[in-house]
């Protein structure tokens, strides 16, 4: 059913809309339209200059149009004369394919047309840290295993609550806070839903994380690694297919040994084939690799895979089967975007459901301490570049994730790489200053 902003405006009191889209690196961008011309935008989208963006344009090329997609439309909580609502980005009354908005619904619509529905739920983890970003914000919390730390959850109780509260204001079935295994770090999880509409509320969920720190004189990051003594953030996905009226779920088979079903299996066998390369959408920035290849943390582990595995309910696998009918990939971080996140899930499953798939030899075993054991067991890349190169020779999922997407998509992060490569850093100061 579609929703006339207007209308919307009108009943729930708002006087302006932040008409948002994500760019390929996952920043948000906005314009903020008084409710008088929302109804015009919501017929032509708003415009912007989308080379000012992280999209591969150039200053000729024409106004970008975001066109608001009204079923996403989310009354701010904190601020209520204020409508955040998700927009499509068109060029010259054509879709932006490298849009990543734009790329996920189109995984949506290819899983459709094989009467399939991909519905999943997100972790994202965050710090609450200083403004200024050189610590944590609690002085209070150094425990050396602060993992569900009851005092240090409620002392951050005003933020945390508030963020839950409006998760629950806005229906999104919110059923568990806690403080996480580092220092400073949380975690809040609401229901699985829909692949794009999760996307949605990921996104949403970072801007209103964000807020609601600042809010409160704090900032919060979800930075894959901001400490290095600390367990990075990550951001776990759980998966599961079901039929095209979301009654059934296509995963779920009770006669098979961890409830997952031969479909559930070769959707997994797609991830675990396409890892090595889905990496650059899962985990892509440089910041990312220092959470996924880190040594042991002060915690005592890292909660992070570095090698291609899967298990049953065992967290020191890339991909665990926590219940049936579903699976959980460990490893995306903090600085996934969220709809690329989805479309990557997708592009890759789809394809091991197509080839039948086989995820490879399950492993039953910790790998935190028995993972030298595993002598075949495939590595995840060691760094950002590498993880490019492994995507960019991967031409099956390039060509599932849309050669436009693919193309700009790579152009721009080996950019960031190679900007990143000549930034001189502070250790190579410490250690080669005196060669």
């Amino acid at each position: 059913m579609s929703i006339d902003l207007s209308q919307f405006a009108r009943e729930k009191g708002v006087k302006y809309f932040m008409i948002s889209f994500t760019d390929l690196f996952g920043y948000q961008r906005a314009k903020l339209v008084p409710a008088a011309a929302i109804a015009d935008m919501q017929a032509e989208g708003a415009g912007f200059a989308g080379f000012a963006t992280w999209l591969d344009m150039t200053p000729a090329n024409s106004d970008l149009f975001a066109i608001p997609d009204a079923s996403s439309v989310i009354q701010l909580p904190w601020k209520k004369d204020v409508a955040w609502v998700a927009a499509d980005c068109v060029m010259d009354d054509a879709e932006v394919e490298q849009a990543p908005r734009n790329t996920l619904k189109r995984l949506v619509a290819r899983a459709g047309t094989q009467g399939l529905r991909v519905k999943t739920g997100v972790e994202a983890e965050y710090f609450l840290i200083l403004p200024d970003g050189s610590e944590i914000s609690d002085p209070l919390d150094t425990a050396e295993k602060p993992c569900y730390d009851q005092q240090a959850v409620m002392r951050r109780y005003d933020v945390i609550s508030e963020i839950c509260d409006y998760m629950l204001e806005l229906g999104w079935g919110p059923y568990q806070n806690d403080h996480e295994d580092a220092n400073g770090q949380f975690e809040m999880n609401w229901e699985f839903d829909d692949a794009l509409r999760t996307a949605d509320k990921h996104s949403f969920f970072k801007f209103m994380v964000k807020s609601v720190a600042e809010k409160h004189g704090l900032r919060a990051t979800f930075m894959p690694k901001p400490f290095k003594h600390l367990t990075g953030n990550g951001c776990h996905c759980h998966v599961s297919v079901w039929n095209e009226a979301g009654t059934e779920n296509a995963f779920a088979d009770e006669t098979m040994e961890l409830g997952l079903s031969a479909d559930g299996l070769h959707f997994l066998g797609g991830i675990m084939a396409h890892a090595e390369s889905l990496a650059a959408i899962t985990n892509p920035v440089v910041n990312s690799y220092k959470r996924i290849n880190a040594p042991r943390t002060t915690s005592g582990a890292t909660w992070a895979p570095n090698t291609i595995t899967w298990t049953g309910n065992n967290r020191t696998h890339m991909v665990r089967v926590p219940g049936p009918g579903r699976f959980e990939l460990r490893l995306p971080d903090g600085a996934t975007n969220p709809y690329l996140l989805q479309a990557v899930v997708i592009a890759a499953g789809l394809n091991g459901l197509e080839n039948r798939s086989d995820p490879g030899k399950r492993y039953d075993i910790d790998m935190y301490a028995e993972g030298h054991l595993v002598k075949d067991a495939p590595r995840l890349p060691l760094n950002l570049l590498d993880a490019l190169r492994a995507y960019d020779s991967d031409a099956v999922l390039k060509a599932a994730m849309g050669e436009d997407f693919s193309a700009a998509y790579l152009k721009l992060k080996k950019n960031e790489w190679n900007a990143y490569a000549s930034h001189l850093t502070e250790w190579e100061r410490q250690n080669t200053l005196d060669i």
